[in-house]
């Protein structure tokens, strides 16, 4: 009698870092393979162990400390996580799955598309802040990279509060009194003239040439 192949595992690599948002991405991480009936989910820690610094170098603000107490540190935050899933888990929406937590060294987002490769992962699940400009309000710098690199889907996580943007300030009083007295002709008021400078125009027979071509030539 020939024997069923064991099923594979659904596989998700998660990205922690002890803050807000890794917390977010680990818990995350947890509800999705939990939905898998065979899973396993690997939780990476990439640290920098050595600060070396002179008169010359900035100090680099990064926790130094040894490789095992680095991996001491992600076991027991990962035990604690799962068994704080493992508490509010209903049984219809599935199982803990197996839990490997991994520690690794210097670049943070290609470590984490690295052990995704290395252990076939269906999923990667990232945190980011979302404190950058308006481009990357949505992914951090180490998501970002992840995304580029990861051999798997992406997942990007982040604390579920409303974004600041940047304030637009209202136009100046002074700068529209004057465009209403001008008739446009001057726009900006005395003091905001020196930081727009002098108004360029150009005007259609500034365009033509003799020979067909349409140079664009701005006057002041």
């Amino acid at each position: 009698m020939s024997m069923e192949p064991e099923q594979k595992p659904y596989v998700v690599v998660v990205g922690v870092d002890y803050s807000e948002t890794g917390d977010l991405a680990l818990e995350q991480a947890l509800e999705l393979a939990a939905t898998h009936a065979a899973s396993d989910l690997h939780v990476i820690n990439v640290v920098r162990l050595v600060v070396a610094t002179d008169e010359f170098t900035p100090l680099m603000a990064y926790a130094s400390m040894t490789l095992e107490q680095a991996e001491k540190d992600l076991k027991e935050h990962v035990e604690q996580k799962v068994q704080e899933f493992r508490g509010k888990l209903e049984p219809s929406r599935g199982s803990v799955p197996r839990v490997f937590p991994h520690v690794r060294l210097e670049a943070p987002a290609r470590e984490i598309a690295q052990l995704a490769s290395d252990v076939e992962a269906n999923l990667v699940v990232v945190g980011t802040h979302g404190r950058r400009a308006l481009a990357r309000v949505f992914i951090g710098s180490v998501a970002e990279v992840v995304v580029r690199l990861a051999p798997c889907p992406v997942l990007v996580v982040r604390p579920q509060r409303s974004v600041e943007l940047p304030k637009i300030e209202p136009p100046c009083a002074q700068c529209v009194k004057v465009r209403k007295e001008t008739g446009g002709e001057s726009q900006w008021c005395a003091q905001h003239s020196e930081r727009h400078g002098q108004r360029h125009t150009y005007r259609q027979s500034d365009r033509s040439q003799a020979d067909g071509t349409m140079p664009l030539v701005f006057r002041e």
